[in-house]
């Protein structure tokens, strides 16, 4: 029974940091709302006492992660370390968790980075790491976020600019008039949109569907790298300025760099125009079509015959 006590505490304390992390809660008063949450689950962890836990994070106070937990003694008086004992940290040790935060110091570059370098995350990692994010101001007018959707361990990724109203309104990517646009391109290049992932470069939608602006773009940067390196696809088709631009860390214009084997984090990149430009500019369905044919060839499909 203390086998699954202990085991139900673990998954606990996981979740009430979690819980803390994504709220933003600052160190010192995080632990009286832990205490709070700990004691009102208790009771569904059975009648056995609890063991008291600390729970250990890294990072600023607006974004910890858990490092590890212990079993830890309760200290006795008002205890040491310049912490004041407050009536959820006194006598009732009962459950009792602990949250060790970090310093308010600055973060060092890696710690800002949503997933350390050189360590291939999942997918469902990256999007937790993500949470109700607001790190810029288009947090402010969205409806849903639009992470991403198909395929985790695709062969081939699709990125464009960022979510529409459609796209906004279902949380979807490319669901509007450019995603039906999009999923008929898939599939004359032989796959199906399960097959593939399609995501963008911003999460959120810009008002009014305006272009993307730098600060936004900054700020969701980490997270699409950390996509694709979670996905590692064999080829990655940049859709539109904005998202060859951000991938390639260059100004050139889309009409340059189209149609040109580029790579980034080591993968075979193509930029191509986005659905929406092909929507305006119909003549230039042949140029993006013959730049989706070099990606088939790389995964050796032919063109369909009529």
């Amino acid at each position: 029974m203390a086998e699954e006590v202990l085991g139900a505490q673990e998954a606990l304390a996981l979740v009430l940091a979690d819980v803390r992390r994504y709220l933003g809660w600052h160190r010192d008063v995080a632990g009286d709302e832990l205490q709070g949450g700990i004691e009102a689950v208790s009771p569904l962890l059975g009648a056995s006492p609890m063991p008291n836990v600390e729970v250990t994070v890294a990072g600023a106070s607006a974004a910890p992660a858990v490092v590890g937990w212990a079993e830890v003694e309760e200290a006795s008086g008002d205890g040491g370390g310049g912490h004041e004992a407050g009536p959820a940290r006194r006598a009732e040790a009962r459950g009792r968790l602990e949250v060790r935060g970090a310093t308010d110091a600055a973060p060092s570059a890696e710690a800002r980075s949503p997933i350390a370098p050189g360590d291939p995350p999942l997918l469902d990692e990256v999007r937790r790491e993500l949470g109700v994010c607001k790190r810029c101001k288009l947090c402010s007018g969205r409806r849903n976020i639009v992470f991403g959707v198909g395929n985790p361990k695709a062969r081939l990724v699709f990125v464009g600019e960022g979510p529409g109203a459609e796209e906004d309104t279902q949380g979807i990517p490319f669901v509007g008039a450019a995603g039906q646009l999009l999923t008929k391109m898939i599939q004359a290049m032989g796959f199906s949109r399960d097959e593939v992932y399609i995501c963008n470069v911003v999460k959120c939608r810009p008002p009014g569907n305006r272009n993307p602006e730098s600060d936004e773009i900054e700020a969701c940067q980490p997270f699409l790298e950390a996509q694709l390196r979670a996905i590692r696809p064999e080829v990655i088709v940049a859709l539109g300025k904005f998202a060859a631009q951000t991938l390639l860390k260059t100004q050139t214009p889309i009409t340059r760099l189209r149609g040109q084997w580029r790579e980034y984090l080591g993968i075979t990149l193509m930029p191509t125009f986005h659905p929406a430009y092909l929507l305006r500019n119909p003549a230039e369905k042949k140029a993006a079509w013959a730049d989706l044919q070099a990606v088939m060839a790389r995964f050796g499909k032919a063109p369909a015959r009529e």
